[in-house]
């Protein structure tokens, strides 16, 4: 059985990174590592010690040019201590076969480097984004989701509905075409949606669709299945007694169980 490394990264605003690096380690991680942004850039770690990428949620530069687009231009033009560029770094991790989840602001960051969706396998180019909410107000709310059983996704392997917590003000998925929209959901790669908690069927209606995603999108995944970004904080739901109804005999599947997805898919290599 192999061992699984995680890598946290923190800096410039991220606020939710101890959450998910204890959400990996009960997901059963043999590592959670936090370490800055700066670290890598110094050389004091390095991407290939690790297996498993977590970027948390947060509000990186203050959403400063919009969420994450700040940080996407500091992965792709800062270097590591060998002068070459983290972006780099990234691309090697992930063709070495290292898993990444992006949740919130890690989403958006991977959706404005372009390693999500990834339509035909095109990685690093950009194909969409993620916009304000319609309700044009930060959302706070529980949401239900259903996962895609017909995505490549290693993270949603085997889940169906999830009950999670969303804190976004920019959520709404934005392709750069209807054409790529499609492509999206032709593919599998609309892995997660928000569904009426009735009918269990994808939803724009507000409040369950909490910022008007097309479709419903909570989350996307690339065509290897490896990557996974999405709104919702499954590392806020990793104990029983998260649940807003706990107290009611609530029994809805940890959210950590989409972690446990991807640390089942490394450690059975």
């Amino acid at each position: 059985m192999n061992q699984v490394a995680s890598l946290v990264i923190t800096g410039y605003g991220t606020n939710c990174h101890k959450e998910s690096a204890h959400a990996a380690k009960l997901a059963g991680a043999d590592r959670a590592d936090v370490v800055f942004f700066s670290d890598l850039c110094a050389g004091r770690v390095r991407l290939s010690d690790y297996n498993l990428l977590i970027f948390p949620g947060g509000f990186l530069d203050g959403d400063d040019l919009g969420s994450a687009q700040a940080a996407a231009l500091r992965w792709r033009y800062m270097t590591d201590a060998d002068g070459r560029a983290l972006v780099e770094d990234l691309k090697t991790f992930f063709d070495d076969g290292g898993l990444i989840l992006g949740i919130c602001n890690g989403f958006q960051l991977l959706v404005k480097l372009g390693m999500l969706p990834a339509l035909g396998g095109d990685y690093f180019t950009r194909t969409a984004s993620l916009s304000n909410n319609d309700s044009a107000r930060f959302e706070d709310r529980w949401v239900h989701l259903r996962a895609n059983p017909a995505s490549p996704c290693v993270f949603t392997k085997g889940l169906d509905r999830l009950y999670l917590p969303v804190r976004h003000g920019e959520g709404k998925m934005v392709f750069e075409s209807e054409a790529a929209q499609r492509a999206v959901v032709d593919a599998g790669l609309a892995a997660l949606s928000y569904v009426h908690p009735e009918t269990g069927e994808p939803t724009m209606e507000y409040p369950y669709n909490p910022n008007g995603s097309p479709l419903g999108i909570a989350g996307l995944t690339d065509p290897s299945g490896r990557i996974l970004g999405l709104m919702p904080h499954p590392e806020a739901f990793n104990h029983p007694t998260n649940h807003p109804n706990w107290t009611r005999g609530a029994s809805d599947p940890l959210g950590i169980s989409l972690i446990e997805g991807g640390v089942r898919f490394l450690k059975d290599g």
